[in-house]
């Protein structure tokens, strides 16, 4: 069974929760527990509690900075098996206007666990390391809607 379009739909959900700034809205997309790896070091959480702990200070931190949405622009997804996947890609975050604030490179790999899947490692990277190779026209595009 191919679980592509279940992969990135949860990552489109994800990122239209993020989009709200609401911590508790978008904490349920995360396995208990979690890894998030960045240019900080790396952070493990154990819980959501603890995981809404290393969020809540970069919400407010968009949130100062006139934040609108995030849209994710999917390079590759990989299943790794079963219950494993991996997706790499660009992440953009954008003011309410529609400018852009920042964007990451980010590679996730996802766990299908009892409850579907769940994001276990989210990683944050170099936009140029996104993935092999160069970027096609048959790229996914990923995005929360507007507010």
């Amino acid at each position: 069974m191919n679980e592509e379009p279940a992969v990135l739909q949860v990552l489109a959900d994800y990122y239209a929760a993020f989009s709200t700034l609401n911590v508790q809205a978008f904490l349920p997309y995360f396995h208990e527990p979690s890894l998030l790896i960045g240019p900080q070091g790396v952070f493990a959480a154990p819980t959501h509690a603890v995981l809404a702990s290393a969020f809540s200070p970069a919400v407010e931190g968009l949130r100062a900075r006139g934040f609108g949405r995030s849209e994710l622009s999917v390079h590759d997804v990989k299943s790794l098996s079963a219950t494993a996947a991996l997706v790499t890609g660009v992440a953009r975050r954008l003011t309410v206007d529609g400018n852009e604030l920042e964007r990451a490179g980010v590679t996730y790999v996802l766990h299908k666990a009892d409850t579907g899947w769940k994001i276990a490692v989210l990683i944050l990277h170099d936009v140029n390391e996104a993935g092999p190779g160069s970027w096609s026209s048959s790229d996914s595009e990923v995005a929360a809607p507007p507010k």
